[in-house]
């Protein structure tokens, strides 16, 4: 299938296609000037889920508004510019470079090229210009390392003034295990959710990815984040020859700290940013493989077909399931992969849905006095899946960033996770975060 992409070397726009290899699905590219690539997209196998059966019937929805034009066309025109195919779900707000680790592999090369904070100021223009593209949207607060800031409470506040009803921080979690009470200074700004670095429960793999054994530290964090009542979302980047066989013990600690961990968001490794060496196929992880490895490191807790392409993103770009962990240890799943046919959805309806489960379920379990559970009767069980769906729904997730070698500007225009530049302008995820072989960003 014909698309378009850069070169990994210049970036310069050139022509691409997908294309099926044995069972296997691979970008191919050729740049006139550096010649020809080759990257694997989907690693098909009897057991993993089927490409050509993934995909998910969806209508493009243009950005209700759009702070640029049409001028070199995707990826050069980001603001977001009119030929974008999908609103905003999550938007990123970068409020630091600075970080207090150095990690092998990081999207933002945080702490490399430090950086002055943005301003108070300057982050409320950011939360209304998020309002004047049709927001308000779900916010993460991100970096770099959100929590170095000793003011992030004054921005989480000032977001939630302004209408912003869901606010994510994206962190190590390691200011979060040093100070409880700046964990609480969070939450009563009005901090819903925790989305938290999380790559494994050995220390040999923080040491690996991030460069001293911080499990710990992980743990303290998670604690301090129950005491105060906050949803977190574990996130794994997944690494191979690092940390592919802890996928099922990532998720059994997850479920062990229900209710406030929410569910697992995996992360595929990406190559922008910083990362040792360039990458060969042998140094990725496909999103079929990803859910082959979760069913088969469940042990017939967690079946593939529980899990689904996205609503709101590319379908080649993520995969969700949700389940209800019923009191003797069952994961009950509340999603099912039904194939690719079906009546096509507009893609806006996709975000706005979305955006609703985020807030919803990556949130902790509002807390209520006594329980809807009654004593007997013929709706007892009833009432008790009803409690537990409040209480004990669990999210497993992935999402496959895309970098220079795989980049596919079909799914680039279908991104709805957009990042705050500088400049004021709405930015794909992806796109933001894009750097050439040797670490040159194009819009970052």
């Amino acid at each position: 299938m014909e698309t378009a992409s850069v070169c990994p070397l210049c970036l310069k726009k050139i022509p691409a296609r997908r294309e099926m290899h044995g069972n296997s699905v691979f970008l191919v590219k050729e740049c006139q000037e550096h010649g020809t690539f080759k990257t694997i997209l989907w690693r098909n196998s009897p057991t993993s889920p089927d490409y050509q059966n993934w995909a998910r019937p969806k209508i493009p929805s243009q950005p209700p508004v759009s702070f640029t034009e049409v001028k070199r066309g995707c990826p050069f025109d980001c603001g977001l510019c009119p030929d974008h195919r999908q609103h905003s779900c999550t938007v990123l707000l970068e409020i630091t470079a600075r970080c207090n680790l150095g990690c092998a592999f990081c999207f933002a090369n945080a702490g490399d090229n430090i950086t002055k904070d943005a301003d108070l100021d300057v982050i409320k223009g950011w939360y209304e210009k998020i309002i004047l593209a049709g927001g308000p949207y779900n916010i993460q607060l991100s970096g770099g390392e959100p929590t170095v800031r000793d003011d992030l409470p004054e921005i989480i506040s000032m977001g939630r003034s302004l209408g912003f009803n869901f606010i994510q921080l994206n962190t190590n979690g390691l200011r979060l295990a040093e100070e409880p009470s700046f964990v609480k200074k969070c939450k009563d700004a009005g901090l819903t959710s925790v989305f938290l670095q999380f790559d494994g429960t050995d220390d040999e793999i923080y040491t690996a990815l991030r460069g001293r054994p911080i499990l710990k530290e992980k743990l303290a964090a998670i604690e301090h984040c129950a005491e105060n009542n906050i949803g977190v979302v574990l996130v794994p980047t997944l690494v191979p020859g690092v940390n592919l066989h802890n996928i099922g013990a990532i998720i059994d600690l997850a479920l062990n700290y229900l209710p406030t961990v929410r569910g697992v968001h995996f992360q595929p490794v990406s190559y922008f940013g910083r990362y040792p060496q360039p990458p060969g196929d042998s140094d990725r992880i496909t999103i079929p493989e990803v859910i082959k490895e979760i069913a088969s490191q469940s042990k017939g807790r967690i079946s593939m077909d529980a899990f689904k392409p996205p609503g709101c993103e590319n379908a080649l770009c993520s995969f969700h399931g949700n389940f209800i962990l019923m009191p003797h240890g069952e994961l009950r799943p509340w999603t099912k992969h039904e194939g690719c046919c079906g009546t096509a959805e507009r893609a806006e309806k996709g975000a706005v849905k979305a955006r609703k489960f985020v807030a919803k379920y990556w949130s902790a379990p509002e807390e209520k006095p006594g329980s809807l559970i009654n004593s007997g009767g013929e709706f007892a069980l009833w009432d008790l899946f009803i409690e537990r769906s409040r209480t004990h729904s669990f999210s497993i997730s992935g999402m496959a960033f895309q970098d220079a070698w795989n980049l596919d500007l079909e799914r680039l225009r279908d991104c709805c996770i957009h990042v705050m530049s500088q400049q004021g302008k709405l930015i794909p995820f992806c796109a933001y975060n894009l750097t050439n072989s040797k670490g040159q960003p194009l819009y970052r």
